[in-house]
């Protein structure tokens, strides 16, 4: 894939990942390649566009994972999860608010 095809598909993730944090009302600040989520509780998820190794980053609590688009999807080979779900899963937190893709 050519750097702009990535960006593309980056740029896609982030409109995303921006729609479903306004619907679950979780705050989301994009600062060039960095989008931050900052739930209720304070915790921080941070999600970049890695351009040299065609990956999406997410930094959570729970840990870091790199994405890459295997497929037609963005998949994590450390752990074989999937982008949107782990964001579901890492975004959950005790009053509910999660983000829904």
């Amino acid at each position: 894939m050519t750097e702009s095809e990535f960006n593309q598909l980056a740029d896609s993730v982030f409109q995303r990942i921006e729609q479903a944090a306004d619907n679950a009302g979780i705050d989301a600040t994009l600062n060039g390649n960095v989008l931050e989520l900052e739930l209720d509780d304070g915790q921080k998820i941070i999600v970049n566009r890695h351009v040299p190794t065609q990956e999406i980053w997410v930094a959570a609590k729970s840990g870091g994972f790199h994405y890459a688009w295997v497929d037609g999807r963005w998949f994590s080979q450390r752990d074989g999860s999937e982008l949107f779900g782990k964001l579901t899963e890492v975004t959950a937190s005790t009053d509910g608010d999660a983000l829904a893709f």
